[in-house]
């Protein structure tokens, strides 16, 4: 099992709007700057990561202790 973020795809409209989906459902638009800034790290880095980043779906490395904390005991 792979903690790389995965599913993510985005489309760049006429307007310079930037539209973000996780697994074919819509997780963000970004505009203007925003989505200028966005293009530009997309291109520098892993696509994947960078739209999980920016949407806030990803994993933050605590799931293992969440899971042994009383109130999530079954």
């Amino acid at each position: 099992m792979s903690n790389r973020p995965g599913g993510f795809a985005f489309q760049t409209r006429a307007d310079g709007t930037v539209l973000i989906t996780h697994h074919g459902r819509p997780a963000g638009t970004l505009r203007g700057g925003r989505a200028a800034r966005f293009l530009a790290e997309v291109e520098a880095g892993d696509p994947q990561l960078v739209m999980a980043r920016w949407t806030g779906n990803y994993k933050h490395g605590n799931e293992r202790a969440a899971r042994r904390h009383p109130r999530n005991r079954g």
